[in-house]
């Protein structure tokens, strides 16, 4: 039986490789060795963002230097029923401006 799979290079296609990953952006709480009596000030710049969220694929093509293309999304507070990731909206913009930037097909890692 003849198999008939071409791999990404015969395609002459970009291997993408993608993941997402997701942080919380509250600050912990701990202990300080600050002087008894003088309650330390801990400033906090991310007021308001809960969680920054990434997802990026990095393709490679032989010849070709590899690209790492992301995008970040901020979630600024809880709503009920959203995710707290990225949306598929997100993800087919992602897809659509690697597509974009590679300038060629692009086929996924199983």
């Amino acid at each position: 039986m003849a198999r008939h799979d071409k791999t990404a290079a015969d395609l002459g296609a970009w291997l993408c490789f993608e993941d997402e990953a997701g942080q919380g952006l509250r600050p912990p709480k701990g202990h300080t060795w600050g002087r008894r009596g003088h309650t330390p000030v801990v400033r906090v710049t991310a007021a308001g963002t809960k969680r920054v969220s990434m997802a990026a694929p990095i393709c490679t093509k032989p010849g070709h230097r590899p690209r790492l293309i992301y995008r970040i999304r901020l979630d600024r507070g809880p709503a009920k029923g959203r995710r707290k990731g990225f949306p598929e909206t997100d993800y087919a913009h992602l897809l659509d401006a690697a597509h974009q930037q590679l300038g060629g097909p692009m086929s996924r890692a199983s």
